[in-house]
């Protein structure tokens, strides 16, 4: 009798849906909400890699269309560009380098390397290192390279650590054969 009653007991319990979608929301709410800030995380830091590929590749197009010098106000503003374009919330770093290909020597040589940003210039070595990230080129033919580095916090904590987001692009000179350096008088 006892026995009987308590598996009627339980066979209802088990049988009876009443409440269920509440439960499934109080189990599945907090997973959904979750899952939807993992993807906007995510989203965005991809949407902020494209903004700073896209703003890299604009300072070194407009570099390479330049046939005046280049100077430090130049600079400055090429990297205030740059922010702009990549709605930067911290400080960005920006390293312009202007290399040749010597075909005597089979290596890429430094012209001049400016920056602003607090990142270093490069030397004459860190430029025949980086002759693996450069195409061939013709003896003489100069290059413009332009490095960028912006960091990106991500907006929520999913397990997204904030990271530099680093870009090396380069180009040849459009309209003169090289682009020269000019220090402010």
């Amino acid at each position: 009798m006892l026995l009987t009653r308590l598996k009627t007991a339980l066979r209802n319990f088990r049988d009876d849906t009443r409440g269920t979608v509440t439960v499934e929301a109080v189990i599945g709410a907090p997973l959904m909400f979750w899952l939807t800030m993992v993807g906007y995380a995510y989203f965005d830091g991809y949407r902020q890699a494209s903004l700073n590929v896209k703003a890299a590749y604009t300072i070194g197009d407009l570099l390479s269309r330049e046939t005046n010098y280049v100077t430090e106000d130049y600079l400055s503003s090429a990297h205030q560009l740059f922010d702009l374009m990549t709605r930067s919330r911290s400080a960005s770093k920006l390293r312009v380098t202007v290399v040749r290909w010597n075909e005597d020597q089979g290596e890429f040589q430094m012209d001049w390397s400016k920056t602003k940003g607090g990142v270093p210039e490069l030397t004459n070595t860190e430029v025949k290192n980086m002759a693996t990230k450069l195409p061939n080129v013709l003896d003489t033919e100069r290059l413009i390279v332009v490095e960028t580095w912006a960091r990106f916090y991500p907006p929520f904590n999913v397990g997204i650590d904030e990271q530099d987001l680093y870009n090396f692009v380069f180009t040849r000179p459009r309209f003169a054969p090289q682009l020269v350096w000019k220090d402010s008088a």
